[in-house]
């Protein structure tokens, strides 16, 4: 800051244009340094420094919404790629004719989960469709399902008792052991209902390792989510992804229009959301949670 005033001064006095120029950028740095400050004060969860499982589910539109689900992932994906975060696809069933049916993401680096956490919900997408010989327009959905990546649920006691396992092939890549032998693993919590699923390891143990850590991971949530009052702030209500849920509304047809529902943030840069570029949304909603 000092720097900047002494800057100033000179440039007053010699009435320099390329010393203007100079202390133009640096208040645009220190602009954008102080915006990225704030933003970190607006994190205010327990978990919000934790990584985070997203799992994204096709909802209503059939071949749409799997398109439609896949597009979701996309986004994600290029908004971790923006963060410098990892991101390993633990399970992923593709469509019938094109796009996914669901998938399990865990995304490691900083504050994962509190950029995240505001992405739980359903996502409702109005296009002219793609697969629709009649160029009809489209009304699809998908689940977006965000919870922290806890240590302390490592420590969970799980009955085998409570659990359903299948094993079956792994349909992803990884080499001809993962895809000829049964290596996929899908565990079900019978008392919960819960279903979780790991095919990206090269052995059965592996991928049942990693579905069990998830598995504990959802249940520590869960049992967050019943004894503290704070019941939303963990994971998104369980819902399903159909219209009058939707948390956020993507327009292509016939105007183009992105819009939260929950703080009526907007954008007409469709484009630009759908390649990862979030923040306006998640700082929208960081404020409106705090009521800032």
């Amino acid at each position: 800051m000092l720097d900047l005033e002494q800057l100033a001064k000179l440039a007053q006095v010699e009435n320099d244009e390329v010393l203007n120029k100079e202390i133009e950028a640096k208040l645009e740095e220190l602009a954008s340094l102080y915006h990225k400050m704030e933003f970190v004060v607006l994190f205010s969860g327990s978990y919000d420094q934790s990584n985070a499982i997203v799992s994204i589910h096709a909802g209503t539109g059939g071949v749409d919404a799997q398109d439609w689900a896949q597009m979701l992932e996309r986004m994600y994906l290029r908004f971790a790629e923006k963060m410098n975060w990892q991101v390993e696809v633990l399970d992923r069933n593709l469509g019938t004719e094109a796009g996914i049916k669901n998938n399990l993401l865990r995304i490691s680096g900083q504050w994962v989960y509190g950029y995240l956490r505001s992405e739980a919900g359903v996502h409702r997408l109005v296009r002219i469709s793609p697969f629709d010989a009649e160029a009809m327009r489209q009304t699809s959905f998908a689940l977006v399902e965000v919870i922290p990546e806890l240590p302390e649920a490592e420590g969970m006691e799980i009955r085998d008792d409570d659990l359903e396992y299948n094993f079956s092939r792994s349909s992803g890549p990884g080499g001809q052991n993962v895809n000829k032998t049964n290596t996929a693993v899908k565990i079900t919590h019978k008392p919960s209902g819960i279903t979780v699923a790991s095919q990206t390891e090269r052995s059965q143990h592996q991928n049942r390792e990693r579905a069990v850590a998830i598995l504990k991971a959802k249940l520590y949530a869960l049992a967050a989510e019943e004894s503290l009052a704070e019941v939303k702030k963990v994971k998104g209500q369980t819902q399903k992804a159909e219209w009058g849920k939707q948390i956020r509304s993507y327009v292509l047809e016939p105007y183009q229009l992105v819009k939260d529902h929950r703080t009526n943030y907007e954008t007409s840069d469709i484009n630009a959301i759908l390649d990862g570029e979030l923040f306006g949304f998640i700082e929208a909603y960081l404020r409106h949670e705090l009521k800032l």
